[in-house]
């Protein structure tokens, strides 16, 4: 890029910032999933309402649509990469802000239809989840390519917007149900959605083909290190890294919304919190959900990915050891904070890490792969966590799987997670 060029009328080392924020704020839209929770009670109402659909419908129905969204959401990212290289990230961005925006107005309708419950999960889960999955990818791929110097950090502020939504959205949310009704909040939310996004995808641009921050040079590798090579998806599948990396988000995340899914009831059933509070640490826990992203991903600029993984899984350890050895109120409040950032964390490693070992070149197309781990992640935790509570009878039996899968990904990057040789 020439000196001539500029991001948003700034010179591009200053202009890339915006690009952060920008992703960040769509993140923020799209992340609106989390708070899925502060919709339950209200749609259980309304479906259950004796005067009005008297549908019989219970809780688990209700809570579905937050796992198949995530499922959407996981399967369609590796499908977008390959179009966010052909049409750039603006374009796609807007297709999937106005898809994410669809779903959550068509939510609106749901009771026009015979099978309302049904209808939702076509609506929601399947087009806004479709929408997310298409959309997420465009703003990391942004900062990843605009950062080679602070990588990490970049892509950790981007996607501190997912993990932060549910500090936001579901304040809205709870005022917005409270004063307008259920439905008539997924159609504002679905309006706004697709104002915000549409506006802001117009700016989201790749940088030109090594383009590079002014005065900066790619340090050299360390004795015995391998530098950053560029990888095609096919030749990234056939690495032990790929291997190493998808076992290792997938156990991040799996182990992190085990302990997500059961935040509010340990505290209510195991530590004895009291129900309003539970629910008000479940927002103080996303804030370190959020705060994780630019932690960890700082922390793998600094020294390395798989010295980071190995952080992470650390912390996931001491934090279960300490609720299922010692559980009391201020250990709950200390534990789940820990586990929530160290989700958030996993959710910056994985894209800094794919940048960092498989290049920029296919980025798009390779972490929209390696992102099939979150999904697997997502559909595993919350899964193994409900059969333990179911097995067992109490929540404490889900720490010392988390402990075990902890120490299992410990190994595996500690093995597996080095850089990788240059592809044959």
């Amino acid at each position: 890029m020439t000196d001539s060029e500029s991001i948003l009328g700034m010179e591009a080392e200053k202009g890339r910032w915006a690009l952060v924020f920008i992703g960040m704020v769509i993140n923020l839209c799209l992340g609106s999933i989390y708070s899925w929770s502060i919709f339950v009670g209200p749609l259980l109402d309304l479906f259950n309402d004796p005067a009005g659909l008297n549908l019989g419908v219970g809780r688990t129905e209700v809570l579905m649509p937050f796992t198949v969204f995530l499922a959407v959401f996981a399967l369609a990212m590796p499908l977008t990469g390959p179009y966010i290289e052909k049409f750039g990230p603006k374009k796609v961005t807007l297709v999937g802000g106005v898809l994410t925006a669809l779903g959550w107005f068509l939510a609106s309708t749901v009771t026009q239809f015979s099978n309302p419950v049904s209808m939702l999960y076509v609506m929601y889960s399947v087009i806004a989840g479709l929408g997310v999955g298409i959309a997420y990818g465009c703003p990391v791929a942004v900062a990843a390519r605009w950062f080679p110097d602070k990588r990490g950090t970049a892509v950790g502020f981007t996607v501190l917007g997912f993990g932060f939504s549910a500090v936001f959205t579901a304040a809205l949310a709870n005022y917005f149900i409270a004063s307008t009704g259920v439905l008539n909040t997924f159609r504002l939310f679905g309006i706004a959605f697709l104002i915000i996004i549409v506006v802001l995808s117009m700016p989201l641009t790749f940088p030109p083909a090594g383009w590079k921050p002014r005065g900066w040079t790619p340090p050299a590798a360390k004795p015995g290190a391998h530098v950053t090579v560029e990888f095609k998806r096919d030749q990234m599948v056939k690495s032990p890294q790929f291997i190493g990396l998808w076992l290792c988000y997938t156990i991040g995340c799996m182990a992190g919304l085990m302990a997500i899914s059961v935040s509010k009831p340990v505290g209510t059933e195991v530590v004895m919190v009291e129900a309003g509070l539970a629910t008000g640490l479940v927002s103080f826990f996303a804030i370190f959900n959020g705060f994780g992203r630019p932690i960890f991903g700082t922390l793998t600029d600094k020294i390395n990915p798989r010295n980071t993984a190995m952080v992470s899984f650390v912390l996931i350890a001491l934090a279960s050891v300490m609720m299922y050895m010692a559980p009391s109120v201020p250990v709950y409040i200390i534990a789940f904070a820990i586990l929530w950032g160290c989700l958030g964390g996993w959710l910056a490693i994985g894209p800094t890490s794919t940048a960092t070992f498989f290049g920029t070149t296919d980025y798009a197309r390779n972490y929209g792969l390696v992102f099939t781990a979150y999904g697997a992640g997502a559909i595993l935790g919350p899964m193994l966590a409900g059969y333990i509570r179911d097995a067992t009878g109490s929540y404490m039996g889900v720490f010392p799987y988390i402990i075990g899968v902890a120490v299992i990904g410990f190994a595996i990057a500690f093995v597996l997670m080095r850089p990788p040789k240059p592809p044959a």
